[in-house]
């Protein structure tokens, strides 16, 4: 009963270091250095996109209490008016008009 059990043991240990090798020479190939990178810039896009997100977020958070310490001291609305459709429609990209 006691080899069984180390028989299993070793089995075990065996399964789990080829498992482990595997996974290590995976990564170490030029696949897996790829898929690795990939998510790696994949994670740095998201972050770097959620960071200015609250950068735009405290611009604006800022700038409305700019607009109302100004009021407030001049008496005087300085808020700009909001932006029209019409008046800030995105130009065309270049080449966009071109049929492909």
């Amino acid at each position: 009963m006691r080899r069984l059990f180390w028989i299993g043991v070793g089995v075990a240990v065996g399964v789990t270091a080829t498992r482990k090798v595997n996974e290590v020479t995976q990564k170490a190939t030029p696949a897996g250095i790829g898929t690795s990178l990939g998510e790696g810039l994949r994670e740095l896009g998201a972050g770097l996109g959620s960071f200015g997100a609250e950068v735009r977020a405290g611009m604006n958070e800022r700038s409305e209490e700019l607009y109302a310490m100004v009021e407030d001291t001049t008496e005087i609305p300085v808020r700009p008016d909001p932006p029209s459709s019409a008046r800030h429609a995105r130009a065309p990209r270049r080449g966009a008009s071109h049929a492909r």
